[in-house]
């Protein structure tokens, strides 16, 4: 599989060559967590050409909006100081600085600067957090998307607390794809080589309390793609009293399974664009996301499927890694006249068919989960 689903490419043939990697998964039984035991860092080097951005998505701003106004409110994140680790392009670290006239700092090799974020109180360190950022110290900190990429999760927490000090209470904030999710619901899709960790909520409340926190509350957010996870920091480490013994039971039941199930679905898909190929329709993919570009490896999709539509635009005119696709713009739409248009995220298709209809499309759509 490309190592990178969210570095896209100026040429085709490129795209079509890119760097690649296997995904072996591992699954521990004690815990629930899961990891790709083949993985190499060092195939992976994140920079600016990183895009990954949800935010031009009105579904998705929604959320990011909601869940900082949460987060003000129940922390009283007001004239503080917060740390965000993978702060990305900086979209949610603006929101919580701008809302609570807060001090921002933002940690991430793929950050971007655009002008206008001189306007906040916000440093951007284009660079991964390390030990090194010790010196760096926050009232709040924040981590989005970004533990699952981590090879060695137990280390980085352990930096993280290292680095807080010898003060207890440090509230932080953590946020990664819920493993339930997609090994419960195949939302298979979103097994990517980036993500070398999956977790449930007992492996990553486990995590975190051998690591120097307190778990002091979990969620299920986003239609429960998302995981969330909050803590303090603690002087003493303090191991979880598991009490998630029938749902981790019910969880190695379906993992064992998952594989069988796994097979089913490519299998179904794999029919269905022969089924699509012989009525000789013409289909688009709507995301050129991590579900999409692993749809499209995946099933080894590079002739059926031509174009893949996205609304961001730093991503338009790009390329598919792995399969080569054009991402095109959804006004291109008008021209091509899709037959069918495959949903690659359910949780967009209400946003996307209105989309659809006000630039005149009228295309059959399914989802792809």
């Amino acid at each position: 599989m490309p190592v990178f689903c969210n570095s896209l490419w100026k040429d085709s043939e490129a795209a079509k060559h890119c760097n690649k990697g296997n995904i072996n998964l591992a699954f521990c039984s004690t815990c629930g967590f899961i990891g790709n035991i083949a993985f190499d860092s060092a195939k992976l080097e994140y920079t600016e050409n990183y895009e990954c951005s949800l935010d031009f998505s009105p579904r998705f701003q929604s959320y990011a909006q909601s869940l900082a106004n949460n987060l003000i409110k129940k922390h009283d994140l007001r004239n503080k100081k917060i740390i965000e680790i993978g702060s990305g392009k900086g979209d949610f670290l603006i929101l919580l600085c701008e809302q609570g006239n807060n001090y921002g700092i933002g940690f991430d090799p793929t950050y971007v600067y655009r002008p206008q974020h001189d306007q906040y109180q916000i440093e951007f360190i284009q660079d991964y957090y390390s030990e090194k950022y010790a010196h760096y110290q926050g009232d709040f900190i924040i981590c989005r998307h970004t533990l699952e990429h981590i090879p060695n999760p137990a280390h980085f927490l352990t930096t993280l607390r290292e680095n807080i000090g010898e003060s207890s209470g440090t509230k932080i904030f953590f946020e990664v794809p819920n493993a339930l999710d997609i090994f419960q619901n195949l939302a298979i899709w979103d097994i990517i080589y980036e993500h070398c960790c999956y977790f449930t909520d007992i492996s990553l409340s486990n995590t975190f309390s051998n690591c120097g926190f307190r778990v002091t509350d979990t969620s299920e957010e986003y239609q429960k793609q998302f995981l969330c996870l909050e803590a303090v920091s603690i002087t003493d480490t303090q191991k979880l009293v598991n009490n998630h013994a029938k749902s981790l039971s019910k969880f190695k039941n379906e993992i064992a399974s998952f594989n069988a199930k796994f097979q089913e679905k490519i299998t179904f898909w794999k029919n269905k664009l022969q089924e699509i190929a012989h009525k000789n329709q013409r289909v688009v993919l709507w995301g050129a996301g991590s579900k999409g570009v692993n749809f499209l490896n995946i099933l080894k999709e590079q002739q059926q499927i031509e174009y893949v539509v996205d609304i961001n635009p730093h991503k338009e005119g790009k390329y598919i890694p792995g399969t080569g696709q054009q991402i095109i713009s959804p006004e291109f739409l008008l021209d091509y006249q899709p037959d069918l248009v495959i949903i690659m995220n359910p949780i967009y298709e209400s946003e996307i068919c209105k989309m659809l209809e006000n630039i005149g499309i009228v295309s059959e759509y399914i989802t792809s989960f």
